[in-house]
């Protein structure tokens, strides 16, 4: 018995199945590219938001995970007006101060450099790249040589201060000479960078500007004031932004800085910010259901203040 033989497309099929493949084609390739960013984004990023909010309704402990007792906000209202709502309290003073302590003076010190950078100065490649070093150091190394620097017993911050006739000071110990400290850390890792971004910001205001200000007998610091500044004003919103959400999630400084001595956070509380407390919380006292609100009361409180960034560079576009 033979076997009858399968009929060849006809060439209307191979155009039809060739237009399938190209609509396909055209249509899915966009998403297959996108796609690697999403499945990345929700396996490290969209699920543990998502956990860590289910967990912050919970009683969970480090060690029995999968015990887990339904406390509705009670880990909220721990962390208010509970026993532990002074360690939150505390953090969340410290966070703040401590973001106004390295924020203002970054910043303020970011805007000076690129001012300066941005005049024909020798080696100006040399000084860019060497803005960059700073932030380009890991976080551990630079709280680590800081940390000698403020030593007590022999640390370069007392043999300066000294020179002036000042007596030594422990600067861990103090609640405003230890966040001094944990502030110059991170204003020495951030400046830089934001006055690269204000450099490129100034090199893209027109030149035509400045030559009318020269024109209408304008100093240099009144054309930095008048021309510069203005112009700037996006760009400084944007690194406000940026600092103000870093400072919120302030970790690696003030949990390093007093890691020699065995005190993260210090010994009496006195640098510990809301980075530091959710991981106390979460492993010294095996609470990852405190923790994890004490995450999302940091995620509430970004969303509050990027709200507020928002109102104020409406205005600010209004008013130009």
């Amino acid at each position: 018995m033979t076997r009858a033989l399968p009929t060849p497309p006809t060439p209307e099929r191979r155009q039809l199945w060739r237009s399938r493949l190209y609509r396909w084609d055209s249509k899915g390739t966009p998403y297959a590219f996108v796609a690697p960013f999403f499945v990345v984004f929700a396996a490290f990023g969209l699920f543990p938001l998502l956990y860590t909010g289910w967990l912050s309704l919970h009683q969970v402990s480090l060690y029995h995970v999968n015990q887990a007792r339904w406390v509705g906000l009670g880990n909220y209202r721990d962390l208010f007006t509970g026993a532990p709502s002074r360690f939150f309290w505390n953090a969340l003073r410290n966070t703040v101060t401590l973001g106004a302590l390295s924020t203002v003076p970054q910043l303020a010190m970011a805007i000076g450099l690129a001012h300066l950078l941005n005049y024909r100065l020798r080696a100006r490649g040399f000084l860019r790249t060497a803005l960059l070093a700073p932030y380009a150091t890991s976080v551990a190394a630079a709280t680590l040589a800081f940390a000698l620097i403020f030593s007590p017993e022999g640390g370069m911050a007392n043999w300066f201060i000294h020179l002036f006739g000042f007596g030594r000071v422990d600067w861990e110990a103090g609640r405003w000479s230890s966040q001094f400290a944990i502030a110059t850390i991170v204003t020495w890792r951030w400046t830089g960078y934001n006055a690269l971004i204000y450099l490129a910001a100034m090199q893209a205001v027109p030149g035509e500007l400045y030559e009318a200000a020269a024109i209408d007998g304008a100093s240099r610091l009144r054309q930095f004031w008048h021309v510069t500044v203005p112009a700037l004003r996006p760009t400084i919103l944007f690194t406000v932004v940026i600092s103000t959400i870093g400072a919120t999630q302030l970790f690696g400084e003030p949990f390093l800085f007093g890691g020699q001595s065995g005190h993260q956070g210090g010994a009496d509380n006195q640098y510990e910010t809301l980075g530091v407390l959710m991981y106390d919380q979460g492993f010294h006292n095996s609470m990852l259901g405190r923790a994890s609100a004490v995450a999302w009361t940091m995620f509430a409180l970004l969303l509050l203040l990027g709200l507020v960034n928002a109102l104020i560079a409406r205005r600010l576009r209004r008013s130009q």
